[in-house]
């Protein structure tokens, strides 16, 4: 048996399955079957600092309303962590299950992705990064030899029009997305990925384009993106604590992935889209940006912008930032709304043109309680 083991284990290694092993021990070894939420503490990562924290200032309705059951009951059923509510700029209601809090840091999974192309928007507005069109190639030169990879735009990634050949399943061990989670190297995860078919071609959701976008963004800075998004965004934006960006074992970011963060500070971001890139008296990130993030490209089929869902179809229209297991900043513009959800609901369904029918559930239920 030892020896099979170790056969096993030498196997794993040569044919490079050996992230397989960490995937093992940060879940099965831990009771879990899969990434969660708190699993901020067994990755290495990269601090996102605040200096001056504001706290959110209380609508004069905080807390003073009952959620209704059908909402309390879809909430509780969904595992949810933290539910805020922000209406006109002030905390409106805020709520916590499972023994989390104000202060508890949870995984944001899929939502840091919306904060990479924030990322990428910042340094264009800089000139640090000269043009949206820009090749990933002019950053990497490993793609310049690759078929259709000597084409891939910036804009490209951010759309997740990139072509790349990557398939984005959460539960199969063998493929890309638990090599980038679990696994040391991000560039050994991403880089040899080769691309099917001609960027442009087709919207499809990919967790390795973002990746690609923040090595691209993180050459252009020549500073990690933790550094680069606390500078920015996080200390002009008041932000309550400082949180952090998981990384591989060579300090870069999961640009798709993993800003572990508090509800009342994701809402921050949310405010930040519903006041078009300014915070007070600051212009945070350009509206032109901001506007070409929350308007849905044609070949996603009206679904999603750049690091944005876009729902459109609902009589109340809302964009979201998303993340895997139930993670929402949502921004309605009409009503001046942001609603946060975290949590760690497994089976979350996507019914609603591949968008979670919670969030638009959550949309409906919130307007028609505080309008």
């Amino acid at each position: 048996m030892i020896g099979g083991a170790a056969a096993g284990a030498a196997a794993a290694y040569f044919l490079g399955y050996d992230y397989l092993f960490s995937g093992i021990s940060k879940t099965y070894l831990k009771g879990k079957s899969s990434a969660y939420i708190d699993d901020g503490d067994l990755f290495p990562s990269n601090p996102i600092a605040t200096e001056e924290p504001m706290l959110w200032e209380e609508d004069s309705e905080y807390n003073k309303k009952e959620l209704p059951k059908d909402l309390v009951e879809n909430l509780t059923h969904s595992k949810t962590a933290a539910f805020v509510v922000i209406r006109n700029g002030k905390i409106l209601h805020e709520q916590y299950w499972e023994g989390y809090n104000q202060l508890s840091q949870t995984n944001s999974f899929s939502m840091a992705k919306a904060v990479t192309v924030m990322l990428l928007g910042k340094a264009l507005e800089e000139g640090i990064i000269s043009s949206i069109d820009e090749k990933l190639a002019d950053f990497h030169t490993e793609f310049k030899d690759k078929t259709f990879g000597n084409q891939v735009t910036l804009k490209n990634l951010a759309q997740m029009e990139a072509g790349l050949d990557w398939d984005e399943n959460y539960n199969n061990p063998f493929l890309p997305n638990a090599k980038a989670y679990y696994g040391k190297s991000l560039v050994k995860a991403v880089f040899p990925r080769r691309f099917k078919e001609e960027p442009g071609t087709r919207f499809e959701y990919q967790s390795g384009s973002t990746q690609l976008l923040g090595f691209a963004v993180r050459k252009a800075l020549n500073q990690p993106l933790a550094s680069y998004l606390s500078e920015k965004f996080w200390i002009p934006l008041g932000m309550e604590q400082n949180a952090k960006w998981s990384t591989d074992d060579y300090g870069m970011e999961k640009a798709y992935c993993c800003i572990h963060s508090n509800a009342r500070d994701f809402a921050k971001l949310g405010q930040l889209f519903l006041d078009n890139g300014k915070a007070g008296d600051q212009q945070l990130l350009n509206s032109d940006f901001i506007e070409l993030m929350r308007t849905p490209t044609q070949k996603s089929e009206e679904i999603y912008g750049m690091g944005l869902w876009i729902n459109h179809d609902n009589p109340v229209k809302h964009y979201y930032f998303l993340g895997l297991q139930g993670q929402y900043i949502i921004m309605v513009p009409e009503y001046n709304m942001v609603i946060v959800k975290t949590g760690s609901y497994l089976n979350n369904p996507k019914n609603d043109r591949g968008r979670p029918d919670q969030v638009k559930f959550l949309v409906n239920e919130i307007i028609q309680l505080f309008q």
